[in-house]
């Protein structure tokens, strides 16, 4: 059985399903003796949800894969910025393998980790710069590169072949990802920079670390 099958097959989705579920004990017990364990795992089901419900909203979709959807980065940015990179981490890896899940394309373990869930966990890695008054915006930014990267060494491992002529492997994956992910992330960049948004999840983000 190859893993395209097995990850298509009910096994698979319950060993998926299985994994997520560690994912999210993992948020709950991540701090153990805090007031906002609860809360955080509450928030962060809700952020997971929603980044799905997201990513099934797509305005255009490339024909090898890769996509832009309505803002579905977002969540998982969110994530770490109100609760932490560790918290976010996990988060963004449930969102991959869920992901994973409903469109599988898998044809090497290293490839399923990168696109699925390191390169959706790479996004709460902003989180690292989430103080400040940019703090949100600077950490999608980082997010949202941290993606990309996934998304070019999965491209030149495995996609390379698909390189039209006059493109190497490594170029044809830095121009191909750079497309969907420029374009989705620019466009949500901004949005999130606008006083009323940026003060909003600033405002959000006290309060979550206020309870």
């Amino acid at each position: 059985m190859s893993l395209q099958d097995f990850f298509d097959s009910t096994w698979g989705q319950i060993a998926t399903v299985a994994v997520i579920v560690i994912l999210f004990a993992t948020i709950l017990w991540t701090g153990r003796g805090k007031k906002a364990d609860a809360k955080a795992l509450a928030v962060s089901a809700l952020l997971v949800a929603l980044a799905i419900i997201l990513n099934q909203i797509v305005f255009f979709k490339m024909p090898q894969g890769g996509s832009v959807t309505a803002f579905s980065m977002v969540p998982i940015v969110l994530c770490a910025y109100f609760f932490g990179v560790r918290r976010g981490l996990m988060a963004g890896m449930c969102v991959g393998l869920l992901n994973l899940i409903f469109s599988p394309y898998v044809i090497h373990p290293v490839q399923l980790l990168l696109d699925y869930p390191l390169a959706f966990g790479a996004l709460a890695l902003g989180g690292f710069l989430a103080s400040g008054k940019y703090g949100l915006v600077k950490s999608y930014v980082v997010g949202v590169l941290c993606r990309y990267i996934c998304a070019v060494l999965s491209g030149v491992i495995f996609f390379g072949a698909y390189a039209p002529e006059g493109f190497s492997a490594l170029t044809w994956s830095l121009w191909y990802n750079i497309t969907y992910l420029a374009a989705e992330g620019i466009i949500s960049a901004i949005i999130l920079a606008t006083p009323p948004v940026r003060k909003l999840f600033m405002n959000l983000k006290s309060q979550l670390d206020n309870n």
